[in-house]
């Protein structure tokens, strides 16, 4: 039986490991706790709570876990004076709103809850979507509102169907990046597609059938969404405050040193947050064609860590070297410019194996491929969907790990793969019927993992099988941005319209959801692999923060 004994003290010894975790776990000092309780619910899970020191550009979060206790950690809160928040729908916070926090000893508040009175103003994006009344396919025409500001903007309006059109047609002369404090107008007969008459008029009279046009109060029952659970408990949330509210981080990635660099949405700088001090630098990007909006979108590096910019409306693309914080850029060739070309997306990820870097121009949905080394562009056009005819309008162009392209065709279901020596493309449908995949990225396996927007889905390509597989988010009207995969091989995403950033172990298909403190409007998702566990990092886009998720688990 000595096989049976060492198998038995094996077993002990795990579970003795295990238990000495989670009791380090348990007793790591805490710098503030308390139970979160309401007289409708008695102690409460899943309550996010928010505490900021004084003076502070930081944000500290955590979650009340089944019990309704909360922890922060010691090594999260300095002394001083903090104020405190919550996120719980359906309720606001009673008290107390501050706590002080001293060296060496653990303050405790215990935080009362009451309903709140202004139920719509807490809602989602996505609780909204949820209590529309009409179908899927009239509610999803709003999916392409949410990139430039929130849908109650549209909800609390009085605008009939009219007005809606009227507004709409204004809304096609403006850069993507533009907000009601800071508007940019397009230049000539650029104008954004909002599509055919038929469709605009449509969503206009759906729209007015949904906001107060038609009375003071709206017709249909405010849905919510359940507070987190169990896994979706154990997280730390740090938010640092950008330096201006008008700064819209939409790319925010970090590096191999742990800095995390974005992209300014509506402003000409390539940005950097020191996570350790809170720092934030500015580094002012080229103007390449003067008069034309400013901001850029995608950010990405090569092997060797430089940083690529996709610069928009300026026509062009920039690496940024680290060492010596200096710009390069491109222009695109004068004989393709237009008031509508628009370099949203690049790759440069795998240049190295050619040379080539790929880059998207939206106007005519032309796929640019540029030589750095001599600064060359060739143009391979557009492509086409051969079941069609149609335009293939990719929304992000990853490359495999031999430089071919990827289109992420974000009118329909398609993936199309560009083989970078012969050009031939080859499409293949996402099993989600018009999911409209976006953004993504390819794994160490050569994979492509992709978000799809409208099937509310994380997609994964094999190219070996040349198979799609998918899990649907368990929140609905989440759908998601970006994915990236960590090095324990799950995935990871956030939403533009539930607060959430999702987890996803494609082995068991189990999802866990945080959800964030505030309204925030994520587009690309980063994950820090030096971290145990890791640690993932979103922009704000409408937020003017960077915000840091870290699961306990």
């Amino acid at each position: 039986m000595p096989s049976r004994n060492l198998l038995l003290a094996l077993t002990a010894g795990v579970i003795a490991v295990g238990l000495s975790i989670i009791a380090a776990h348990a007793q790591a000092p805490a710098a503030l706790t308390g139970q979160v309780s309401s007289a409708a619910e008695g102690p409460m899970e899943g309550v996010v709570v928010s505490a900021k020191r004084d003076a502070s550009t930081l944000t500290i979060s955590v979650v009340s876990d089944n019990t309704g206790k909360f922890s922060f950690p010691a090594s999260k809160l300095e002394p001083g004076r903090y104020s405190l928040a919550i996120r719980a729908v359906g309720y606001d916070l009673d008290g107390p709103k501050t706590a002080d926090v001293a060296a060496g000893s653990t303050a405790t508040a215990d935080i009362k809850l009451r309903p709140t009175r202004n139920l719509a103003k807490q809602l989602t994006n996505a609780e909204w979507l949820a209590s529309f009344p009409g179908a899927d396919t009239q509610k999803k025409t709003l999916l392409n509102c949410i990139g430039c500001h929130d849908l109650d903007r549209i909800i609390t309006s009085t605008h009939d169907a009219d007005e809606f059109v009227q507004a709409f047609d204004r809304m096609t002369g403006y850069y993507p990046g533009s907000t009601p404090q800071h508007p940019q107008r397009l230049i000539g007969d650029a104008r954004r597609n909002l599509g055919a008459a038929a469709g605009v008029k449509a969503m206009a009279e759906y729209l007015a059938s949904v906001n107060l046009s038609r009375d003071e109060v709206w017709d249909y029952p405010l849905k919510t969404l359940p507070r987190p659970q169990g896994r979706a408990t154990r997280v730390v949330i740090t938010e640092y405050d950008l330096p201006r509210k008008q700064i819209q981080p939409h790319d925010a990635i970090v590096d191999s040193d742990g800095m995390v660099w974005f992209t300014h949405f509506g402003e000409q700088f390539l940005g950097k947050l020191d996570p350790k001090s809170g720092g934030v630098s500015e580094y002012p990007l080229p103007v390449i064609k003067p008069g034309y909006p400013i901001g850029t979108l995608d950010l990405e590096t090569d092997k060797a860590g430089n940083l690529w910019i996709a610069m928009m409306y300026q026509g062009g693309v920039a690496k940024f070297d680290k060492k010596t914080g200096t710009f390069q850029t491109w222009k695109v060739p004068q004989q393709w410019q237009t008031d509508a070309t628009q370099q949203a997306f690049l790759t440069p990820a795998y240049s190295h194996v050619d040379g080539k870097v790929w880059v998207k121009n939206s106007d005519r949905a032309q796929i640019l491929r540029l030589d750095p080394a001599t600064g060359e562009w060739e143009n391979l056009g557009s492509f086409k969907d051969p079941s069609n005819n149609r335009t293939i309008t990719s929304y992000g162009i990853p490359a495999d790990h031999d430089n071919n392209l990827y289109l992420l065709d974000f009118s329909s279901s398609n993936i199309g793969k560009l083989d970078a020596k012969t050009g031939n493309l080859t499409v293949y449908r996402s099993p989600i019927a018009n999911s409209r995949p976006r953004r993504g990225r390819v794994d160490e396996h050569n994979r492509l993992w992709f978000a799809e927007y409208a099937g509310n889905a994380i997609g994964m390509f094999d190219p070996k099988t040349e198979k799609i597989e998918e899990w649907v988010l368990p929140t609905p009207w989440a759908q998601p941005y970006d994915v990236v995969t960590d090095k324990n091989g799950e995935a990871w995403t956030g939403s533009m319209l539930s607060d959430r950033v999702s987890r996803l172990n494609p082995k068991t298909g189990e999802f866990v959801e945080y959800l964030l403190p505030k309204t925030t409007n994520i587009r690309r998702v980063s994950v820090d692999n030096s971290t145990t566990p890791v640690t993932l990092w979103v922009g704000s886009n409408h937020g003017a923060s960077i915000v840091k998720v870290e699961p306990m688990d």
